[in-house]
């Protein structure tokens, strides 16, 4: 096992925000693909 220092702490927390935008923006789209399909399928009656 290895013992986590001060330094290791703070290298973890570098570029979090950008990984963190993308996982939302994946979400996003995601969801909006779904209400789509649901709207597109409500609307055409399929």
């Amino acid at each position: 096992m290895r013992w986590r220092s001060t330094t290791d702490q703070a290298d973890a927390m570098l570029g979090t925000g950008h990984n963190n935008t993308l996982y939302a923006a994946g979400w996003t789209i995601s969801a909006l693909a779904t209400i789509a399909a649901i709207v597109a399928i409500w609307m055409l009656g399929i």
